[in-house]
């Protein structure tokens, strides 16, 4: 029988902290404080369910996405799916690389439908689903390293921006990844949509067979992960600045393709240091400034 899912305030007591397994969240909510207490107990008790409801549905979501794969039976699941439809025929993917965005914009919507905020977020280790009321606004600082965080760069997200969210993946971070990108951060619509996009992306940022480039099969380290046999990364040593670029050049050109199809907004690529940027129409990078809030240590991301 595993332990109950933790709830605690943040030493601000104004964060929300709730932590189950592997889902570990970060919530805060802007507004009256009696909607903002409205939302986090609407979250509160729709976190305490989301786990067990993916674990009933573990088999299917960990089999490799193909049309005509059965369907999950889930809200958060079926999001899942429905992220990595779009790459299904193009590479390998299965509905678990857009869990975590799933399972924050689950948390988010039952808050926004409990409360009415201004403002409000749920960061999941680094994927983040945005609430912005008209009007508002947040500030997104992107760092070059999940493992070692320092900003390089924000994003100005209005209310009038079709980013929702937010979402970063890359061999440093928590999750496995194919690909030697330190980070890949991607802003879209929703959160569930940039996890997806992080990890086809970041899985691209590679130089296959480099004799530098330490991975091992996925199962070694993770008896049920969904990678099963494949190769994942688990260092990179050194290389060339013409290797490096290399290595970008191949996931821009996977970036690029997804804005130009709408699926994504903006794309930021980072590798030794190396960073490129890929912007759609309604969004921009602007330079590097250190944010007033300590970047959390679980995300890749600042936010204010």
């Amino acid at each position: 029988m595993r332990e109950r899912a933790q709830i605690t305030f943040l030493p601000d007591s104004r964060r929300l902290h709730l932590h189950d397994g592997p889902i570990d969240l970060i919530i805060e909510a802007f507004g009256a404080t009696r909607e903002v207490n409205l939302a986090y107990r609407a979250a509160v008790a729709r976190f305490v369910t989301v786990l067990d409801e993916l674990c009933g549905e573990l088999p299917l979501l960990r089999r490799p996405a193909r049309v005509g794969n059965p369907q999950p039976a889930g809200v958060v699941a079926k999001r899942m799916a429905a992220a990595v439809a779009p790459y299904c025929e193009r590479t390998f993917i299965t509905p678990m690389a857009a869990v975590a965005g799933a399972v924050a914009e689950e948390i988010l919507a039952a808050m926004t439908s409990a409360g009415n905020l201004s403002r409000a977020y749920v960061n999941n280790g680094g994927d983040i689903a945005l609430h912005l009321s008209p009007g508002e606004s947040f500030i997104v600082g992107i760092v070059e390293r999940p493992d070692h965080p320092s900003i390089f760069g924000k994003v100005a997200l209005h209310s009038t921006q079709p980013v929702r969210g937010i979402a970063t993946s890359g061999w440093r971070g928590r999750s496995f990844s194919l690909g030697i990108a330190d980070a890949v951060t991607v802003l879209a619509d929703c959160a569930t949509t940039a996890d997806a996009a992080a990890t086809i992306i970041a899985n691209a940022v590679d130089l296959p067979d480099h004799p530098n480039v330490t991975r091992v099969p996925a199962r070694d380290l993770a008896p049920d992960s969904d990678l099963g046999d494949r190769l994942v990364t688990t260092a990179v040593g050194e290389l060339t600045f013409p290797e490096v670029s290399e290595a970008l050049v191949r996931g821009e050109a996977i970036a690029e393709s997804l804005i130009a199809s709408r699926l994504v907004a903006a794309v930021a690529l980072t590798l030794n240091g190396a960073t490129r940027v890929s912007i759609g129409g309604v969004i921009g990078l602007e330079d590097s400034e250190r944010l007033g809030r300590p970047v959390n240590e679980e995300s890749s991301l600042a936010m204010q």
